[in-house]
């Protein structure tokens, strides 16, 4: 029987987000650095926890800095009784089971017309894989770079590649990944 993870708590500041397209819609906040380094990954990591004793499940996505930023969404605020620019007292731990990320559309669409390899190859994989591939297709920051990554993770599932080649899943190599711009 594995001994399971313990609480990891700390307080930290709920920042607006500076540009979006719903504005005041979500809030965010940064873990700091040594909440983070008690996650078992530097990168996307399922979480659940309480927010000023309000318990929420979510996903922390990787700062780019070592550390990883937690979305906050409306409600989930509003429950929680903060508002941005709030120091809000966490309390959370691994999710006991890792939630699988929904395929975009785009990359769905594309692997439904795949070389049939590719499919098996991506029902094969697991799950942390499936995500690593989604998040290096999702991070890229111009349409045409997301569609060249599209066709090119089939054609690499299709030649048997299971995984990414050199993606830094914090983020802090590549900086691919960075949390939220706060609003001043």
């Amino acid at each position: 029987m594995t001994k399971p993870a313990s609480k990891i708590r700390f307080k930290a500041k709920l920042f607006r987000q500076a540009q979006s397209e719903k504005a005041g819609s979500w809030s965010f906040l940064i873990l700091p650095k040594n909440a983070s380094a008690k996650l078992p990954s530097r990168g996307m990591t399922p979480i659940e926890g309480t927010i000023n004793g309000f318990p929420f499940q979510a996903t922390v996505q990787p700062d780019g800095q070592k550390s990883h930023w937690l979305k906050v969404d409306r409600k989930l605020s509003k429950s929680a009784g903060a508002d941005p620019g709030d120091i809000v007292t966490l309390e959370i731990a691994p999710a006991g089971k890792e939630t699988e990320r929904e395929v975009p559309q785009d990359l769905r669409k594309a692997l439904a017309i795949a070389e049939p390899k590719a499919r098996t190859l991506w029902e094969d994989i697991t799950p942390i894989a499936r995500r690593d591939w989604i998040q290096w297709i999702t991070s890229a920051k111009q349409e045409e770079t997301r569609t060249r990554r599209i066709k090119n993770a089939c054609s690499m599932l299709a030649a048997g590649k299971r995984r990414v080649c050199c993606f830094d899943r914090s983020g802090f190599y590549s900086k691919s990944l960075s949390a939220p711009k706060a609003a001043i």
